[in-house]
């Protein structure tokens, strides 16, 4: 068994799927929009490796401002493959001013640092 992909839910699909293709090399798949309900967006992102990222939008999501945490995935992490990789991609983050938590040692012996997207959603790169 795989998992075959992970969606998120944004106001703007054409927003995080660029985030994505700028951040972490995406490729963006073609826009679909659902004939059956008014108003569904999606595009699939694809990495080098892994399950797809189905990016959706619909007018009824609200605004991540205010949000707080809940029962659910917390976050999504992206394995970069070297210490070299994190330290350069968090340093890029910096330059974007989406760096959460720098590169560090954690106690459970994971090399990582904490990004965020437009939508606020918690993105960890480590090796």
């Amino acid at each position: 068994m795989r998992i075959g992909h992970v969606a998120l839910w944004t106001q703007d699909v054409e927003r995080l799927s660029a985030f994505w293709a700028e951040t972490f090399g995406a490729e963006i798949g073609e826009r679909y929009e659902s004939a059956r309900r008014p108003g569904f967006v999606s595009r699939f992102l694809s990495l080098v490796d892994g399950p797809t990222i189905e990016i959706m939008q619909g007018p009824w999501i609200g605004s991540p401002e205010g949000m707080v945490e809940r029962a659910g995935y917390a976050h999504l992490a992206l394995s970069l493959g070297s210490r070299e990789a994190v330290d350069a991609m968090a340093t890029e983050a910096v330059r974007k001013n989406i760096l959460v938590s720098p590169p560090r040692m954690t106690g459970d012996g994971f090399y990582e640092a904490v990004l965020k997207d437009p939508d606020g959603n918690i993105i960890e790169i480590m090796i």
